[in-house]
């Protein structure tokens, strides 16, 4: 454990994570005005995406990107710059996460992938990054505030209960660990809690309370088997903030930069119709019927069986006495992926057989719902 680095939590004040270079006893600002050697200085063609360098989060990010059709190339894996073939003029910057957000701000970075806890950590609420895609479907997790199974707060069970114990007072606060000290912060002086001084440090926050260097820690949680293997608990009213893997973009950039909004668009395309396809499957099916009208009948009848905007169904040309007759329907659907054995029983029921499942890879929808949802946040 490095050494932690203490901040004042003051009810009339909200905390920024860096202190300016005063005496200790300054009182932050809410927000932090992030400096970064900004590329608006000079002009430049490229349209600039940046991706996390390392860890779980940067590689199912490129296997999401490469699922998508959108492959990264890295001539040198020691070069922070790569390319995407498939989008000319895009440039791909692998960069520490946080540093991602903060060059979104600065404008050295247009496009980004990282999680929704960096981008609000980070970004601390700036009018310029955009959400362009909140659910990219992988890096789930939640910040949470976790307080010792034992001693005094062995029957401590909520946020409420917490905030009431009388040990809390301006000379004895309650010391939070954390590498989160603007959301932290902010969320305790939310919800009332007082007396609360936040330490920071790097390594595994789950030994501070063991150790006596805090009470409490606000981290990121996954499974909890990390919290439960050291003694520690999650509250109830303690979760900070849901996150997941996001799509964001600086809105400046996707206004005044070439391109920009070009390159969005194919990504949101892409992604969304990868996503929307990764939880369906293709069900083929025939059945015997009278006529297209009476089989489809007996298929919406189904509450599994209605598809994307229902089935589709087609004659089967078979030959009767020298003569084309139809007697068979072959039917196709899409079924969730939840719903695939109870969709196959359904159909059964109703007379369908020779039954065949298939992956979908891609659904594109005539317009996509995110695409008009940035333009509308745009004013496009």
């Amino acid at each position: 454990m490095s050494a932690l680095r203490t901040i004042f939590l003051l009810p009339t004040s909200s905390i920024s994570p860096f202190p300016p270079s005063s005496s200790p006893g300054h009182c932050y600002p809410a927000k932090l005005a992030i400096s970064c050697c900004s590329a608006t200085s000079h002009e430049r063609n490229e349209v600039r995406l940046g991706l996390p360098s390392k860890g779980r989060m940067a590689t199912d990010t490129l296997d999401l990107l490469k699922d998508c059709q959108l492959s990264v190339r890295q001539v040198n894996p020691r070069q922070y710059v790569a390319e995407i073939p498939q989008i000319s003029n895009l440039e791909v910057w692998f960069q520490r996460p946080k540093d991602i957000v903060r060059k979104l701000i600065s404008g050295d970075l247009d496009l980004g992938i990282v999680g929704l806890d960096t981008v609000s950590e980070y970004g601390q609420g700036s009018e310029d990054l955009i959400l362009v895609h909140d659910n990219l479907n992988y890096g789930d997790c939640r910040l949470s505030l976790a307080i010792p199974k034992y001693g005094i707060f062995e029957n401590i069970n909520s946020l409420e209960e917490l905030a009431r114990m009388p040990q809390w007072t301006p000379e004895r606060p309650l010391r939070v660990a954390t590498g989160f000290t603007y959301l932290g912060p902010r969320f305790m002086e939310e919800n009332g809690l007082k007396h609360v001084t936040f330490s920071t440090a790097d390594g595994a926050l789950e030994a501070a309370p063991a150790m006596g260097i805090a009470d409490a820690i606000v981290d990121l949680v996954s499974s909890g088997t990390t919290l439960r293997e050291n003694n520690l608990k999650e509250i109830e009213g303690g979760i900070i903030l849901e996150s997941q893997a996001v799509f964001v973009a600086s809105k400046r950039s996707l206004i005044q930069r070439k391109g920009v909004l070009d390159v969005t668009h194919e990504m949101i395309e892409r992604l969304e119709a990868h996503l929307r396809a990764d939880d369906q499957f293709t069900l083929t099916a025939n059945m015997r019927g009278r006529n297209a009208e009476e089989v489809a009948e007996r298929i919406l009848s189904q509450t599994s069986l209605s598809g994307l905007q229902g089935p589709t169904v087609s004659p089967v040309f078979c030959k009767r006495d020298g003569k084309v007759a139809v007697e068979i329907y072959a039917i196709v659907i899409c079924v969730p992926k939840k719903a695939l054995y109870k969709s196959v029983q359904q159909l059964r029921a109703i007379g369908g057989s020779g039954v065949l499942i298939s992956p979908l890879t891609y659904i594109f929808d005539e317009e996509t719902p995110r695409w008009r949802q940035l333009l509308s946040k745009l004013g496009l």
